[in-house]
């Protein structure tokens, strides 16, 4: 359900002007197919399961990217031990003039760090950056969508082997058109087979 969203509603042929500066020729707009409500659960399901499998406690990440990511996650979740929680592009000057809101993260809980899309990564490890800071233990970073274009490498070196970075999917399932400009890469067909079973495509 997820990966046809994402090819129906989410896909958008023409160039347009990514975050990291770079132009590309189509955009893969994850919002639209989150805030829908299969894919919203669909997402959301698939998530809470990477978190309890690498036993984080809370999960969240860059405004706005990882928003409806960590809403839809403790939603699907079992039980009420997973909490959400973003972290802020620049800090609030009044009020509480927190990084990171949602419920308290104490120094020490376990956290997945999720992003709708990775180009360069520089919004993830801007948020692993600033919950390092925050002395918050990271177990793992999930993007919904990679788009191959270096961010992989760079956010594991910012998580220094704290653990593993999992893209859902990637550009070559979503717009698989594409699939010319990459070499083949070893596992594929496995990558495939997964997503059937586990209900992403």
């Amino acid at each position: 359900m997820l990966l046809k969203s994402l090819r129906e509603d989410a896909l958008v042929i023409g160039e347009v002007t990514l975050s990291s500066g770079r132009i590309a020729q189509y955009y893969v707009d994850v919002r639209r197919t989150l805030l829908l409500p299969g894919p919203f659960r669909a997402a959301g399901a698939l998530v809470a399961e990477e978190a309890g499998r690498l036993g984080a406690s809370v999960v969240g990440g860059p405004v706005m990217g990882a928003v409806p990511i960590a809403c839809a996650a403790i939603g699907a979740g079992p039980g009420e031990d997973l909490k959400a929680f973003f972290v802020r592009g620049d800090r609030k000057e009044h009020g509480l003039q927190r990084w990171v809101e949602g419920p308290e993260v104490r120094p020490g809980e376990r956290a997945l760090v999720v992003e709708d899309t990775v180009t360069t990564g520089g919004s993830l490890i801007d948020a692993i950056e600033r919950l390092k800071a925050e002395e918050i233990e990271l177990v793992g970073a999930l993007a919904i969508v990679d788009r191959l274009a270096g961010g992989a490498s760079a956010i594991d070196r910012w998580l220094c082997k704290r653990g593993p970075y999992r893209p859902l999917l990637t550009d070559d399932d979503v717009h698989p058109e594409l699939l010319y400009r990459h070499e083949p890469r070893p596992g594929a067909d496995m990558r495939i087979a997964t997503q059937r079973r586990t209900g992403i495509a």
